[in-house]
């Protein structure tokens, strides 16, 4: 809760209770209406206010003028009590409303982590710590192991493994060696660099990622509050009704002044939209707690909203529908058994931490004989030679990429296409086969899609950094409509924006991300669900849901929940303003009295909270 939001309590609170001593005095002397006063300015003092300098900037009707009219209007009839439970109820509504709303974001922008913090410039020969913003297009810069790139250039010393995944979702590092480019926001893993700038901190990959979250924040449509809608019309119409029959009847009928005035007031003091204000964002704020119960956060009513008409829902791959996690999937030796071929290359690759390194460790799953080990070389960005000196047999061992192969006249047979890093193995100049890594599905995404489409998800579509091949075979493997591979921030927001222009009228898209690549893109949707549990705190900041258990499936959920509350929510309406117009008549005819007012008022609203609190009781689809 924030500080803010904290006084209003307290407000509200110490008007609670100067508002029961009230009720419980039982003559109407000095200090009866002392209570009330003292109540009425604790809770709403601010409401009059706000009504004031709205008139005096042009905005006659609002909601707090209706508020401040119908107080108003009952102190003047001397319904004290009405005029402070009113003013009390719709404070505890705003709260509400305000605390389910805007819960508190901190600045995306200082969460995000790809944001370098220094750079380590060549200057005269010496290495000197400088922020990113000083260093020039030509100048050189030192990457050590475990720091971050601070700018865009061209190595020109040095090899070592970048990890990518802030900027492209790029499930494996990427080895760099000289002249190969390195960005801004990535981490360097192995080895030192020596980087040649080539472009200006405010032109390099990750100013543009900052850029692009707060842009995209920006174009998000926010939906006006109901209430300040219905009343720009409701307002007018009830005040001048009112005045209306206070003033004409008497002209044209006679009688007295003092009944028709009374009848006015009654009209005014039902016409509040107590019971909506409260019972609107009461039944959103039970959706939101009836979602956090289920390990769903959203940030917000609007969102709870959005969810109930979902049309595409837009995936990222690494860390969403995949694990992000590495296995053997697949061991093809041409000779020997895939036992011996996992032995070879668990032995070779023994003192290498290469996420394909420590895979193929865990696939073989025995202790490594680091005796037989000798000699090693890491090539960069091809893989390594490694000797294997057993008793009577020395074998020279080559595993890596395709490239490496290559360069050592080594033939690959033609092999089917697999989903996956393909790692393969040779020995002198013979080639003894590949090994298969690749990324694994999440145990509930395939429940997740199906429980999509059968909620009415017109389109499921994957956008991934990973390679387009990758993708695809991802994409086929889940049945999704469409996959698009190879993408940087930028491009995913493009692709969005695409499926923006394409989807229904009145429906919304949705994406699910869980990278720090993925904020400007969670931002720009129109609703951005965020996996919270292994998330980045830039991906969870920037996106309107978040699921904090990792489970898609919960997608399912938040739907259902969703379109529960916005059923309660068209209940209360309905109910509320019916059973408001009824009594709005009956109070113009005189049949219905000042408490009839009231029951119009507190009465209905009640009701309507108690309705608004079903919206709770969502029992999940599992």
């Amino acid at each position: 809760m924030t500080k803010k939001q904290k006084r209003m309590a307290i407000r509200l609170a110490a008007s609670a209770l100067f508002f029961a001593a009230g009720m419980l005095w039982e003559e109407k002397t000095a200090w009866y209406w002392m209570l009330f006063l003292v109540s009425y300015l604790a809770a709403g003092y601010d409401i009059p206010l706000k009504a004031a300098r709205n008139i005096k900037n042009g905005q006659f009707f609002d909601e707090n003028f209706l508020m401040t009219v119908a107080t108003f209007g009952a102190i003047g009839i001397g319904a004290m009590e009405e005029a402070v439970g009113v003013m009390l109820f719709y404070q505890i509504g705003e709260l509400f409303n305000d605390y389910a709303v805007n819960k508190s974001r901190k600045s995306i922008t200082e969460l995000m982590d790809i944001n370098p913090e220094y750079a380590n410039l060549i200057k005269d020969g010496r290495e000197e710590k400088v922020d990113p913003y000083e260093v020039s297009v030509g100048d050189i810069i030192v990457i050590k192991p475990g720091e971050k790139v601070p700018l865009d250039g061209i190595v020109v010393k040095g090899a070592g493994g970048l990890d990518t995944k802030a900027l492209t979702g790029e499930s494996m590092p990427v080895e760099v060696k000289e002249n190969d480019a390195v960005y801004s926001g990535s981490i360097n893993l192995n080895g030192v660099l020596e980087v040649r700038v080539t472009k200006l901190f405010d032109d390099s990959t990750v100013a543009k990622i900052l850029e692009l979250v707060e842009n995209a924040s920006f174009r998000k449509a926010k939906a006006e509050n109901f209430i300040t809608r219905f009343a720009r019309v409701y307002t007018p119409v009830v005040v001048i009704l009112a005045l209306i029959l206070a003033v004409v009847p008497p002209l044209l009928l006679g009688g007295s002044w003092g009944t028709w005035i009374y009848r006015a007031c009654s009209f005014l003091v039902v016409s509040c939209p107590c019971a909506l204000v409260i019972s609107v964002p009461l039944s959103f704020f039970g959706g939101l707690g009836a979602a956090s119960r289920h390990g769903i956060l959203m940030k917000g009513s609007n969102y709870l909203e959005a969810m109930a008409s979902l049309d595409t829902v837009v995936f990222d791959k690494t860390g969403t529908l995949t694990t992000g996690k590495f296995r053997v999937t697949r061991v093809a030796p041409v000779e020997g058994t895939e036992e011996e071929l996992l032995r070879l290359a668990a032995h070779g690759e023994f003192h290498s931490n290469h996420p394909i390194a420590l895979s193929v460790k865990e696939a073989y799953g025995k202790p490594v004989d680091e005796t037989l080990i000798g000699g090693v070389e890491e090539i960069a960005g091809y893989g390594i030679r490694a000797e294997l000196k057993e008793e009577g047999n020395e074998q020279e061992l080559y595993i890596g990429n395709a490239r490496l192969m290559e360069q050592q006249g080594i033939t690959v047979p033609a092999q089917e296409t697999v989903s996956g890093t393909s790692l393969y193995v040779a020995d002198s100049g013979r080639y003894l086969g590949s090994i298969t890594i690749s990324d694994t599905i999440r145990e509930d995404v395939p429940m997740a899609l199906k429980g999509l489409r059968e909620a009415g998800v017109r389109k499921l579509v994957m956008l991934t950094g990973d390679k387009p091949e990758v993708g695809q075979a991802v994409g086929e493997q889940l049945g999704l409509d469409e996959v698009h591979g190879g993408l940087l921030p930028g491009d995913k927001v493009g692709k969005v924006e695409e499926l923006l222009s394409r989807k229904r009228e009145g429906q919304n898209l949705a994406f699910v991300g869980d990278g720090i690549n993925d904020a400007p893109v969670l931002a720009r949707a129109d609703v951005g669900i965020a996996m919270g549990g292994i998330g980045s705190d830039a991906a969870v900041e920037a996106a309107d849901v978040v699921i904090m258990t990792d489970e898609p499936s919960k997608l399912i959920d938040a739907i259902a929940i969703a379109r529960k509350t916005a059923v309660i929510v068209k209940q209360n309406i309905i109910f509320a303003i019916g059973v408001k117009v009824l009594i709005l008549l009956l109070s113009a005819a005189g049949i219905a009295t000042m408490w009839a007012a009231v029951f119009g008022d507190v009465g209905v609203s009640v009701l309507a909270i108690l309705n608004a609190i079903r919206a709770l009781g969502y029992k999940s689809h599992k």
